[in-house]
């Protein structure tokens, strides 16, 4: 390959959506004369998807972003992005170093949104971040020794895991669970029923239909005026994300969303192409919203799309539907909901030990399926939607 004369395409972040457009941009123009660089602050890839293990103090694999993409020419450049220049087409990194692209994919994902609620940045944990993750499971063991109390804020589906887990790792503490919906509201009643049921099992209170409204150091107050006791807050609920493509005059909707067009690229920088939770993706019955689910299939579809658009090949539109919710209960049990394309719930679900293997095998893919692709494609596309993504937006 002559480096010099390149197409030079450079992936922000390696979360689950650049890890995967990454390995299979690497596969799919390992015969086209490409470099393709890959930018993330860590070496070690984060699963998101088991934070909440972390937080319960549980040690997951260390998966190391070069030994994944072994065997491939991507090189990997361990920094964080700091600022975009459409014009000149290069990106800046926090080193000092400037990498010069000729297709960008915008892979920077999103972080949960602390500030929407005065105390939560100061005072509350999330699950971000693995180290800290990680530093929230060492003070676990003191409270429940004290026998105090750990309050969980958020019911969806990050919340519910992370209750669950600590629960059944501290079943000394008491766990509280505050959320604005009853828990598992995006799923069918059974499903729904099991959900309870276990959460019932592993002493989580729940206190459903009430918001936080301030988090002090040993407490949180809610809209109805009570304040809760609380020895460790985790702050599960909002989402944000990076406002870099917003502060380089990359088209973006009020949260810094990149605006896409049905092939995933940036409408007003179409050599900008945005996949994951950064992404404004839209489907015939309505927006994506971010989970590894649609991260990974975001990812591959595009690296196939700048394959394509390198060969001189048309490029068909992304069709995408959600089909299950699996959800860990603790290490001993789960559920899964299977969904329509638009996330809905189907009748069908799956509860218990065989529920517990769906999940696990479900977590498991996205590393498993980067290190492969080099040598097989593992599909991580379940569905494509059927008549919902065929209609016309």
């Amino acid at each position: 390959m002559n480096t010099s004369t390149a197409h030079q395409i450079v992936v922000l972040g390696a979360g689950y959506t650049g890890l995967i457009a990454t390995a299979r941009l690497a596969r799919y123009t390992r015969r086209l004369n490409t470099r393709i660089t890959l930018v993330n602050p860590s070496p070690r890839f984060t699963e998101r998807l088991r934070m909440h293990q972390v937080a319960a103090g549980q040690e997951l694999t260390d998966f190391q972003i070069p030994d994944l993409l072994k065997g491939t020419d991507v090189r990997f450049h361990q920094a964080a992005a700091t600022a975009i220049d459409t014009a000149d087409r290069t990106v800046a990194l926090d080193d000092g170093v400037l990498l010069h692209y000729d297709t960008l994919v915008y892979a920077l994902g999103s972080a949960t949104d602390a500030s929407i609620v005065p105390g939560a940045a100061d005072h509350a944990w999330t699950l971000d971040d693995p180290r800290l993750a990680h530093r929230l499971s060492q003070r676990l063991p003191g409270i429940a020794a004290a026998g105090g109390t750990v309050t969980v804020c958020g019911g969806g589906l990050t919340g519910i895991e992370a209750a669950a887990e600590i629960a059944e790792a501290h079943p000394a503490l008491t766990v509280k669970l505050v959320c604005a919906t009853e828990p598992g509201s995006m799923m069918g009643e059974k499903a729904r029923a099991h959900l309870n049921r276990v959460l019932d099992r592993l002493g989580v209170v729940r206190m459903v239909g009430v918001r936080v409204t301030k988090v002090l150091p040993d407490a949180v107050r809610l809209d109805t005026g009570e304040l809760v006791c609380s020895d460790l807050t985790l702050w599960t609920t909002g989402v944000r994300v990076p406002q870099l493509a917003a502060q380089a005059g990359i088209a973006t909707d009020g949260k810094g969303l990149i605006i896409t067009d049905p092939t995933l690229r940036s409408v007003s920088h179409p050599e900008i192409h945005a996949i994951g939770d950064a992404a404004l993706v839209r489907q015939a019955w309505g927006q994506l919203h971010g989970t590894c689910q649609s991260g990974v299939v975001t990812a591959d579809y595009t690296a196939g799309v700048i394959a394509r658009l390198l060969r001189g090949k048309p490029v068909k539109p992304l069709r995408f539907g959600y089909f299950h919710q699996p959800v860990s209960l603790g290490r001993k049990d789960a559920v899964v909901q299977f969904t329509k394309a638009d996330d809905t719930p189907r009748r069908w679900y799956l509860k218990g030990k065989t529920a517990v293997i769906y999940k696990e095998q479900v977590s498991s893919t996205p590393p498993v399926a980067a290190k492969m692709s080099r040598h097989v494609k593992i599909p991580v596309q379940l569905s494509k939607g059927g008549r919902a993504t065929r209609k016309a937006a």
